[in-house]
């Protein structure tokens, strides 16, 4: 019986991510240029492990790391963070696409799947929000 109910909870899990997801259309800022901060996926690890570069706009410079190393394969990255909006994020980014976003004053909880599959990300990392263009 417990086994069933675990089954349930668990499914129950997965398909309130997805809904959150497919409602949320990843544009939940609108663009403003003065508040959307141009940012590019640099590194797409395994398990939402990702690795995003600010190319232009006002940001905090002690909310990333201005120069960081990655450890397995010993590249250098200059103005980077490592995502934590890991259940918005859309999935269709790639590596070397650029986008716009924002850091939101109030993140979104992550309540979504994650397997936990090490892949290295920068220690500073944000939750943003992209902007709709």
């Amino acid at each position: 019986m417990s086994k069933y109910i675990l089954v349930l909870a668990s499914v129950f899990v997965m398909l309130s991510c997805t809904k959150e997801s497919k409602t949320n259309n990843f544009n939940s800022s609108k663009f403003d240029s003065n508040k959307c901060i141009k940012g590019k996926l640099v590194l797409k690890g395994i398990c939402m492990n990702y690795v995003i570069e600010v190319v232009s706009g006002n940001i905090d410079s002690s909310l990333i790391e201005s120069n960081w190393e990655n450890p397995d394969t010993h590249d250098v990255y200059k103005n980077v963070f490592g995502l934590a909006s890991i259940c918005t994020f859309p999935p269709t980014l790639k590596e070397g696409d650029e986008f716009y976003f924002t850091i939101p004053q109030s993140p979104v909880d992550q309540l979504c799947i994650q397997c936990k599959a090490y892949s290295p990300i920068p220690t500073k990392i944000l939750f943003i929000e992209l902007c709709a263009k």
